[in-house]
């Protein structure tokens, strides 16, 4: 069971604010703001479980949120595009993961994959 994840970010202010916007339709809050650090954390449900960091050297990594309907995919897409991400596939059925599997993705300004997900049973 993961606790929590994290990604590296170059700019932590500019970041904050994309993810802010973009886990919004996931139901994702900013709750941790540490700049004397260059970290802040997100929560959805319980505890804060994703955290961003200023890091000067930056490797892109990927995440994926599992998300609760489609139209929550949806809305993670168009806010994470209006933030500044760029396009890495449009919502749709990836059918090749899982007859189910309904996800967007996502570069985030450092190259990080942003991934979200809904599993839509009823195509099983």
């Amino acid at each position: 069971m993961i606790a929590h994840a994290s990604i590296a970010v170059s700019d932590y202010q500019k970041a904050k604010e994309f993810y802010r916007k973009a886990l919004a339709p996931l139901g994702y809050e900013f709750t941790e703001d540490h700049p004397e650090w260059g970290a802040g954390g997100y929560k959805e449900g319980g505890h804060t479980s994703f955290w961003i960091g200023q890091k000067d050297t930056v490797v892109g990594g990927h995440v994926a949120f599992e998300a609760k309907s489609k139209e929550s995919v949806d809305g993670f897409y168009k806010e994470a595009l209006s933030a500044g991400a760029k396009d890495n596939g449009a919502p749709g059925y990836r059918t090749e993961y899982w007859p189910g599997y309904y996800a967007a993705f996502v570069h985030d300004a450092d190259g990080n994959n942003i991934e979200t997900v809904w599993y839509d049973y009823s195509k099983v």
